[in-house]
């Protein structure tokens, strides 16, 4: 198995536990006000960060690393999950999934201008055709019109995509591991401080499946997700990997028929497979790095 399909496979479960991440979010705005979701899944998953980079006796960053961590946190820690929380207020995981589709293309145009990639024209193209169908897809069910929530949408999207690009790159020198670990426990003082400002005395009555979904968002989506997904970009290349993407709306939108009860269409059923095959013919195209 060469670099590529091994980045590839390792980046799909890091994917699959990301894609269920809208439904569950879903599930806990019905519980916990969406700001104390951002932040207080993001102080236990840097409680743990912590943990464990004592356990592994990590080495503190350096003054170039901790730039680069500071934009992963920002990215990755603060806004992709202060936005997608507060969409799924009232917006459906569903359409979520469609929206964030376009995250791929996103995360191949910040690689290359970050980090100097150089996918070919055919890469281009096919890349810009999956964002197409995810796009038309999104326009078909939501009456042709783009609201308020694809507009939150859209910016966690391009807040996950820098934390994306940075995190792997750094990832290339770094163990994934030690990388979402130190941009957790950096951001952890402000979560702390935000999650008791944003904490509730009554959230303590809340139902075990809305605490069951607080602790996913916080140790899956948060944590140990990313060390999949950082170590599947590590090894096969940002521009490449990221078209693994491509197929998150449509593992949500199973997720989301499964723990919440969305139907599943035959449009659906097409555009998943259309966009799957994008991924097939992106990862056959030539991708220089310089």
């Amino acid at each position: 198995m060469n670099k590529e399909t091994k980045g590839m496979l390792i980046g799909f479960i890091g994917i699959l536990i990301f894609s269920l991440t809208l439904p569950v979010s879903k599930i806990a705005v019905l519980s916990f006000d969406p700001y104390f979701i951002a932040f207080g899944r993001a102080t236990l998953a840097g409680i743990v960060a912590l943990a464990y980079l004592l356990f592994k006796k990590g080495r503190i960053p350096s003054k170039a690393d901790f730039t680069k961590f500071v934009v992963i946190a920002l990215g990755v820690v603060f806004g992709f999950p202060i936005f997608t929380t507060v969409a799924m207020t009232e917006g459906s995981s569903s359409h979520g999934a469609v929206i964030l589709g376009m995250m791929p293309l996103a995360t191949t145009v910040i690689g290359v201008i970050r980090f100097k990639e150089r996918p070919s024209l055919g890469f281009w193209l096919v890349s810009l055709l999956g964002a197409v169908l995810v796009v038309v897809y999104a326009l078909l069910k939501n009456l042709g019109s783009f609201t308020y929530i694809d507009g939150l949408l859209v910016l966690g999207g391009i807040c996950a995509c820098v934390g994306y690009v940075e995190g792997g790159e750094l990832s290339r020198k770094m163990n994934p591991r030690i990388v979402i670990s130190w941009a957790l426990v950096i951001s952890l003082p402000v979560n702390i401080v935000m999650s008791y400002f944003t904490f509730e005395m009554h959230y303590l009555n809340a139902s075990l499946i809305a605490w069951t979904s607080f602790i996913y968002l916080s140790l899956f989506s948060m944590f140990i997700g990313f060390f999949f997904w950082y170590e599947g970009l590590a090894i096969g290349g940002i521009a490449r990997v990221s078209q693994v993407q491509l197929m998150q709306p449509f593992c949500t939108l199973v997720a989301a028929s499964v723990l919440l009860g969305d139907s599943l269409t035959v449009m659906n059923l097409v555009f998943a497979f259309l966009v799957v095959s994008t991924v097939i013919l992106g990862k056959r195209m030539l991708v220089k790095r310089t």
